[in-house]
């Protein structure tokens, strides 16, 4: 298997730095999330290889959700993968996602505090992985969408997502349509 191979490789090639202490493995549920552990070995091997010295490896979860494919936490040295695109999407993943998101950890170990998707992020995306540095993925996100809940204005109907309408029916927020300016109000069922 893959992780096999990294493991091998790895232990390879990190003969060569000094020994960096690693974070425990995440378990995984399924032969995607291992797929994406081993693909951000393989991207730190690269990375490693590239920078020519040893890297701390990040905590890994997949508790991500909503629409955004990863999440970086630089300064708590951490990745999140939403599970549901990883799923569905697992090439993307592990050629894209995964290096997109461990350059926003290495821009931080490097640089420190930068702008998300600044020059340092654009070129380690281009240097270390050799890949477009693009700031947003084209994955179909219909499975993942938030559900809408019909609202009424002025001009017909408008939808809410699940998040806003909860804040309308605790009383916290309203909101009010871009074009007629009239008050949305719940349909009803």
């Amino acid at each position: 298997m893959l992780s096999q191979l990294f493991r091998t490789l790895k232990s390879a090639s990190t003969s060569e730095y000094h020994q960096v202490s690693e974070p425990q493995p995440q378990p995984a549920d399924s032969e995607a999330q291992l797929a994406v552990l081993d693909a951000v070995e393989l991207c730190y091997l690269k990375a490693e290889a590239a920078l020519g010295h040893a890297l701390k490896r990040p905590s890994v979860s997949f508790t991500l959700r909503g629409r955004s494919a990863g999440t970086a936490h630089p300064t708590e040295n951490r990745l999140r993968f939403n599970p549901v695109l990883l799923e569905q999407n697992l090439h993307t993943f592990t050629h894209e996602v995964v290096p997109h998101e461990i350059c926003h950890l290495l821009c931080f170990q490097l640089h420190g505090k930068t702008r998300p998707h600044g020059k340092e992020w654009q070129s380690l995306m281009r240097r270390i992985y050799g890949l477009a540095p693009r700031t947003t993925h084209s994955m179909d996100i219909s499975s993942v969408k938030p559900r809408a809940l019909p609202y009424q204005c002025g001009c017909g109907e408008v939808e809410l997502s699940i998040r806003r309408h909860n804040k309308v029916m605790r009383g916290q927020a309203k909101y009010q349509c871009r074009r007629c300016g009239k008050l949305l109000s719940p349909q009803p069922s």
